[in-house]
């Protein structure tokens, strides 16, 4: 029996001997092939193809000596976030859009970790992006002076994100002018409504307006709010959650007069069923599919979006025009205004982070590094060189259009790279020519650069991507805030849909103080100053 215990033990030594060789001979291996093996998750447009299929990302990969698994995230992110974070498992990499924002910074301090020294040794494309750009390094360091997570500059997109277009065949069908403050645009609205502007025999299948779903967070881009501009109120980001600053003083519209007339106005537009009767619960494809119209008839006469064929598609796009900023009302003094987005659209915040238990750390900064190359970053923004981007052989390149010519070029990028979603650094000295539909947002803007160049970005532009709130402040802000918008946006679109605005404003108004709406401005004044100040 002992000799039996023996031998079995004799045994069991040897498998793990060989075990041992043999992972140990694996390991060598991978050592010798000099690839490191990392994770990573990139949150990614619903329409963006595998990952794996994306020519230029396998290519920075090998240069980098690296192979990524890559988790793709296309929804419910928060969710998996915070279940993620909190459980203290991420992986190698995150990609994605303030995917992790500096609050989850500061709550889960030593999960990411801190690039400075890596990005000294490791990322001259990084360096040279914080060097060119020096704005991209205030974005990037948090109030410990650490940088967790790095920004995006991609510098070809307009100062703002929201055009408005309305359909000039049916205004010449049915012989009306373009209107040119909010009375006219109500009689054009329900001259759409009244008779068959579209031709199509049917008086009952146009919607006069529309405009993007509106969460319950707040506002952004194809919405409404731009008319905040016709009293000339300047908002940034589209409204975001009310802030903005006039003459240097920190604001929120929710609770201005100017925010009252506005919900007037859409309340009668609603009234009069000139508004879509599902803006509220569409979902944003339902959105876009309206505005795409029924083959060549167009079923949407006054809207808001990105450039003509993204919002329109091909075959009605010629039908729409980009109009000029509109008055509140005919007799009024004030300067017009328009959401101002620049820094939104150009910069990003916190693109991609780091683990601070990557185990080759050094070689998983030499890929990001890969991503800020100019020369990559913009097939990270416009798709891979050869099917997406032509190399013209002088130090040039263009944008070539989607190879199916049924898609628009905004859904090809989408479809092909990363694009917007994507860590980048577009030098500002890349010789690029802009593909067909950025040229065309560029000049669809032309309408409106009469009152963006009329913006003062120091004295009425709040700065709020270059600000770094402290721990106790930002913890503030979101308490208030969450209660604030849980009431704001619900009496939003009760008052467009039910009306009550005129006999409920008092009191709604002292509920938003009540919540600590003051709080938060002060708050912010603070940090704007400080701003302000710091780059004078």
């Amino acid at each position: 029996m002992k000799k039996f215990s023996l031998i079995v033990f004799i045994c069991s030594l040897m498998v793990i001997l060989f075990t041992g060789c043999s992972n140990n001979e694996t390991s060598q291996e991978e050592a010798e092939d000099g690839v490191v093996h990392l994770t990573g998750i990139i949150l990614k447009h619903p329409l963006t193809k595998d990952v794996n299929d994306i020519e230029w990302l396998k290519e920075a990969e090998d240069r980098a000596g690296v192979s990524i698994e890559w988790e793709e995230v296309t929804a419910d992110w928060d969710q998996k976030k915070g279940a993620m974070l909190a459980g203290s498992d991420i992986p190698d990499l995150i990609v994605g859009p303030n995917a992790i924002t500096d609050a989850d910074f500061a709550r889960f301090t030593g999960l990411f970790q801190d690039l400075t020294e890596l990005i000294d040794d490791h990322a001259p494309n990084v360096q040279k992006m914080f060097d060119e750009k020096p704005e991209t390094k205030i974005i990037a360091t948090q109030l410990d002076e650490n940088i967790y997570g790095l920004p995006k500059y991609q510098r070809f997109w307009p100062d703002t994100g929201t055009r408005q277009f309305i359909n000039q065949e049916w205004l010449d069908n049915l012989g009306l002018d373009m209107p040119t403050n909010w009375d006219e645009l109500h009689e054009v609205l329900l001259a759409f409504k009244e008779q068959d502007a579209n031709g199509s025999g049917n008086p009952n299948d146009e919607i006069p307006m529309d405009f993007a779903p509106v969460g319950t967070g707040g506002f952004g881009f194809f919405h409404p709010t731009v008319l905040l501009g016709s009293t000339g109120m300047t908002i940034s980001g589209g409204g975001g959650q009310g802030y903005f600053v006039e003459d240097s003083e920190v604001k929120n519209f929710f609770v201005d007069e100017r925010y009252k007339e506005h919900v007037q106005f859409l309340n009668r537009l609603w009234a009069d069923g000139l508004i879509n009767s599902e803006v509220f619960t569409q979902e944003y494809t339902t959105y876009q599919s309206l505005g795409r119209g029924d083959g060549s008839t167009a079923k949407v006469g006054f809207t808001f979006g990105w450039e003509k064929t993204d919002r329109f598609g091909n075959e009605l796009a010629s039908q729409y025009t980009s109009m000029p900023q509109i008055a509140a009302s005919a007799n009024q003094t004030e300067d017009l205004s328009w959401t101002y987005d620049y820094n939104e659209l150009n910069y990003g915040v916190n693109m991609v982070q780091m683990s601070s238990a990557t185990e080759n750390k050094e070689a998983a900064m030499r890929f990001i590094n890969e991503l800020y190359d100019p020369a990559v970053s913009m097939q990270v923004l416009f798709g891979s060189l050869g099917t997406n981007i032509e190399d013209n052989g002088d130090g040039s390149y263009t944008v070539l259009p989607p190879e199916d010519e049924q898609m628009d070029p905004g859904t090809w990028k989408w479809t092909t790279t990363w694009a917007d979603n994507g860590p980048m650094y577009i030098s500002d000295s890349l010789d690029l020519i802009l593909g067909e539909d950025m040229q065309d947002v560029l000049g669809q803007t032309e309408p409106l650069n009469d009152v963006l160049s009329n913006i003062d970005t120091l004295t009425d532009v709040y700065p709020g991507i270059f600000i770094k709130y402290s721990d106790e402040d930002n913890n503030q802000m979101s308490l208030i805030n969450t209660d604030f918008m849980n009431l704001a946006m619900a009496k939003y679109s009760q008052w467009i849909t039910e009306g009550g605005i005129e006999n409920e404003w008092d009191a709604y108004v002292a509920e938003i103080e009540r919540i600590g709406l003051q709080t938060n401005l002060d708050i912010m004044q603070r940090y704007y100053d400080d701003y302000i100040q710091s780059i004078e």
